[in-house]
């Protein structure tokens, strides 16, 4: 199947649920990946979160049953998943600037947001840099955390304090020589993201340097890499003060035009992070793990 398919087969199934129990594991399952990795494709893709998206479908819809229907705002607030109609009318107004009692009004003008279709969108006017490369086996060691899908504490927090305390810095000493795949361009700490299996709302994260000989590992989490098929994506050169949106732009560009058109998927939502600095400015590479489509 593929990823299309695949991918448009999770909107059928959060459409037909709209008004029930929407599991975001089953959502995932149908697009044969993780919950997590699921969730970042859907908003790299479409510029809007998986459970915003869900909101506005929700409220699209009980809008209509508003204007076509005599049917209780209770009961309409219940269908679509709010607790009481307290709830369901703040969350209504937010979407549509009007209360649900306006609605039914004649004339009152309201919001529709329809169902997503992902669709092959023919771009190409601007080139990808990427290769494509096979590794052996390879073991990372650094700081981890699991942290919550849609959680408030994120990877963002964990750099940030370990830059404030000195560990990027511990790591950076601790690393050792450049692993035989990297040059000296690159930096010693990366990030690696979904290297192993968690709870299902939870990914791992982890600030990591490659083992080497020369590596000091102790007191850190260590993790093997197996072999894989690497998909990387490379920046242009950059300014640190455009890192997010360089990084951003990546990821994007990987989802929505690399990946639906080139007959391979992710691998289980293993990814790298990977900076360096070449001429006094500075590049990122995004590492996924990917394998063709059978």
């Amino acid at each position: 199947m593929d990823w299309l398919m695949r991918m448009n087969r999770a909107l059928d199934y959060i459409e037909v649920n709209l008004s029930g129990e929407i599991e975001l594991k089953e959502v995932a399952e149908q697009a044969c990946c993780s919950s997590h990795q699921f969730q970042r494709m859907f908003s790299f893709i479409t510029n809007v979160s998986l459970a915003e998206y869900i909101r506005r479908r929700r409220l699209t819809l009980a809008a209509i049953e508003l204007q076509n229907s005599k049917i209780k705002v209770v009961d309409i607030a219940l269908k679509y998943g709010y607790e009481s109609p307290v709830s369901f009318a703040r969350a209504f107004q937010s979407l549509h600037g009007v209360n649900p009692a306006m609605a039914r009004e004649e004339g009152t003008a309201l919001k529709a947001y329809p169902r997503l279709s992902f669709l092959i969108s023919i771009k190409g006017e601007t080139a990808m840099n990427y290769r494509i490369e096979t590794k052996e086996a390879f073991q990372i060691f650094g700081v981890a955390k699991v942290f919550q899908v849609n959680g408030v504490d994120t990877p963002a927090n964990l750099w940030k304090q370990s830059h404030e305390n000195g560990e990027v810095e511990r790591l950076a000493a601790n690393a050792g020589d450049h692993p035989d795949f990297l040059n000296g361009h690159y930096h010693k700490v990366h990030a690696a993201c979904s290297y192993q299996k968690t709870g299902e709302d939870t990914f791992p994260y982890m600030l990591c340097a490659f083992k080497n000989e020369t590596s000091k590992m102790d007191g850190y989490t260590s993790v093997m890499i197996p072999a894989h098929t690497w998909a990387i994506f490379s920046s242009d050169l950059f300014t640190w003060d455009q890192f997010d949106e360089t990084i951003e732009t990546l990821y994007k560009r990987f989802y929505s035009e690399w990946l639906p058109t080139t007959g391979y998927e992710q691998v289980e939502g293993l990814e790298f992070e990977i900076t360096g600095e070449k001429d006094g400015l500075n590049f990122v590479e995004l590492w996924f793990a990917v394998r063709k489509i059978s």
